[in-house]
């Protein structure tokens, strides 16, 4: 299970220009997809959180056929402990939520296949690790 929050509407609202209580926002099943880049959420879900749109883009599906699907955003994306902000794709219809890669890695989350299980990195319980393997401290 994940929560999936409108962040134009936490920046309106930090902003002062909106209640609180209006940040559109939901929790929903997901499939953990590590074939899939990013998030793809369905139109229902576009709709109920009221997302913008950001681009078209040409996508290849699992059979290999290209279709163009629209990319709304922003989107914060919570699973546990771990949140994250990205671009989701929006597949037609109501199907299932797709998590992809992107998220995944942003997130410091592992999957266990032997439990097929989603979960934050063992080692690092409570705050996630990224690496910046280009960056040199002074």
């Amino acid at each position: 299970e994940i929560e999936l929050t409108n962040a134009d509407d936490i920046a309106v609202a930090d902003r002062g220009f909106m209640p609180k209580h209006e940040i559109r926002s939901l929790k929903t099943e997901a499939l953990v997809d590590t074939g899939a880049y990013m998030l793809a959420i369905n139109q229902r879900i576009r709709d109920q959180l009221g997302l913008r749109f950001v681009e078209n883009l040409s996508t290849e599906l699992a059979d290999g056929s290209l279709h163009n699907y629209e990319v709304v955003g922003t989107v914060m994306l919570r699973f546990e402990n771990r949140i994250t902000l990205c671009k989701a794709i929006v597949l037609p219809g109501d199907v299932e939520v797709l998590f992809g890669a992107i998220p995944m890695e942003d997130m410091d989350l592992v999957l266990d296949p032997k439990l097929q299980k989603l979960m934050v990195h063992p080692e690092r319980p409570f705050k996630g690790q990224t690496m910046l393997k280009g960056f040199r401290p002074y």
